[in-house]
């Protein structure tokens, strides 16, 4: 019986068959990625299609990427660009002036996008920045908005030159705007709507200066009834989140978190300066809320039957944010709350107790952290915000 004999393997053989697995192999693995990537992004792609055919009752008008290219005349007004894209200014055809918001890199799922449209699409306020239409083409992703004359606020507050200053009864009216617009997303609507990134920069000032809540790329649909709601990773702007989103033993995830946020915007805009500054000229003063509480608790200020009108004013913006960044969500007022005590008398409220912690306590928090979240830098005099620094850009 003849016996089989393998060939011999010989280096030139080695190299033969290695090379030919190699190019035989190659079209195999392109193949796959290439059904890796068109099943990835079919898969966006039906999930944005599905949301828009199940919600085909929204109020926002459906536009094609070419009528896009129309409303903004070939990108040709380029208004501002960040990590989602960039915006430019445009005209519709009846005339009215338009922002088209392009989405450059959307994310994988699409979410970002169902976030928007999800949002802003069901609801009108004056306080609400209002979406008019939108672009769902494939790939091609367009938000298109009320065109707002006097962009964020954020270049008013920080601003030391070359912007109109505001006076300080034309930021309280903002303040007290925006209050009422986070206030209809948590009460006013079929689905209690949270923010998650309350900033300067995500308000806007139309022609009259009055503010529009904006970007509600991070935000979160829930029901009305809902209490304490799930969230797989820390959303919002270093600065500005609230400290439940990183402390697990602080409390549970809420609208509060959005009235914390609120909160860090009303003392900046109260101040006319940022929360934290590394470059305060006494280190008493880098925290700036730290700062403001332990002044108007010491009674460092003009009695208030003397003080100017806007002294008043100023007093009642910084005792509200206060208010709003304690440290617990519970001890926060609901926006509602917020809204009638920035309406009434600064002879009404008071003073709430420190919204800091001591280091001791500090250390017991830190003890309970969250390993996979990213802990927030502890600013002097024991409190729990960073630096502007963005976690999740929209």
């Amino acid at each position: 019986m003849a016996r089989l004999q393998w060939p011999l393997l010989t280096e030139h053989n080695c190299i033969w068959h290695t090379g030919a697995r190699c190019v035989l192999g190659a079209p195999c693995v392109i193949a796959f990625l290439a059904y890796k990537w068109r099943r990835r992004h079919l898969s966006m792609y039906d999930k944005v299609e599905a949301f828009l055919r199940s919600h085909n009752n929204l109020m926002p008008i459906m536009y094609s990427y070419s009528d896009i290219k129309k409303i903004i005349r070939g990108f040709k007004d380029k208004l501002g660009e960040g990590g989602f894209g960039s915006v430019y200014k445009g005209k519709l055809s009846s005339g009215r002036i338009v922002a088209v918001k392009i989405l450059s890199k959307p994310k994988s799922d699409g979410q970002d996008f169902i976030n928007e449209v999800a949002t802003i699409g069901r609801i009108h306020h004056v306080n609400v920045v209002q979406l008019i239409g939108f672009c769902a083409e494939r790939s091609k992703r367009a938000l298109v908005y009320d065109f707002m004359p006097n962009g964020s606020l954020e270049k008013y507050i920080f601003s030391e030159n070359g912007d109109v200053p505001l006076s300080c009864e034309q930021m309280y009216k903002i303040s007290l705007g925006t209050a009422r617009g986070i206030e209809y997303l948590h009460r006013g609507c079929d689905m209690q709507i949270l923010h998650f990134d309350i900033k300067p920069h995500n308000i806007l000032l139309d022609e009259n200066f009055a503010p529009k809540v904006s970007d509600f790329g991070l935000a979160k649909l829930y029901p009305i009834e809902g209490s304490i709601v799930s969230l797989t990773a820390p959303r919002g702007t270093m600065g500005y989140m609230a400290p439940e989103l990183f402390y697990k033993n602080i409390g549970g995830i809420s609208y509060k978190a959005d009235v914390y946020s609120f909160g860090m915007l009303l003392m900046e805009m109260a101040g006319r300066r940022k929360n934290l500054n590394a470059f305060a000229e006494h280190s008493s003063q880098i925290y700036f809320p730290s700062w403001v509480y332990e002044q108007l608790n010491a009674g460092n200020e003009i009695e208030i039957e003397n003080a100017t009108e806007e002294r008043k004013i100023t007093k009642k913006m910084m005792i509200v944010a206060l208010c709003c960044i304690q440290m617990k969500p519970g001890d926060r007022p609901s926006m509602n709350r917020v809204v009638e005590m920035l309406e009434g008398e600064v002879e009404s409220l008071q003073m709430p107790p420190k919204p800091f912690l001591s280091p001791q306590e500090l250390r017991q928090l830190e003890a309970g952290i969250n390993k996979k979240a990213t802990v927030l830098p502890t600013p002097p005099n024991g409190s729990t915000d960073s630096a502007t620094s963005v976690v999740s850009s929209t």
